[in-house]
């Protein structure tokens, strides 16, 4: 059964990093189009970042040029790596895929930017 597992989140002050990881089990990971969402507080689920299987990256525009997604297909692993984190990018992380006809989520990892 395919499963999503996020890691990496923590609490960062603003302009610091973090690097988010998603472990993929129970799919051929390589072969699927991977996503990073977010849901902030009060908010809705909001698509961050994209991968392709064959590693073309799209990004929302409020993390252009600060959030950079990439895959390591023989670890089955996707990564979002955060860079000068603000405020608002305060939020539940979730690696999101599609098999099949079904949608995976894994649980979320927490992000907080505060000082």
């Amino acid at each position: 059964q395919a499963q999503l597992v996020e890691s990496g989140g923590g609490l960062v002050q603003p302009w610091g990093s973090l690097r988010l990881s998603c472990a993929a089990s129970g799919f051929t990971f390589s072969i699927y189009a991977m996503n990073w969402y977010r849901q902030a507080p009060g908010k809705q689920h909001e698509l961050v970042a994209r991968i392709t299987s064959g590693g073309s990256t799209n990004y929302t525009d409020s993390v252009k040029g600060r959030f950079t997604i990439s895959r390591h297909n023989a670890n089955n692993t996707m990564f979002l790596q955060m860079n000068s984190l603000k405020y608002e990018d305060t939020a539940v992380y979730y690696c999101n895929t599609r098999v099949g006809y079904r949608e995976v989520w894994g649980q979320g990892t927490l992000v907080t930017v505060s000082s």
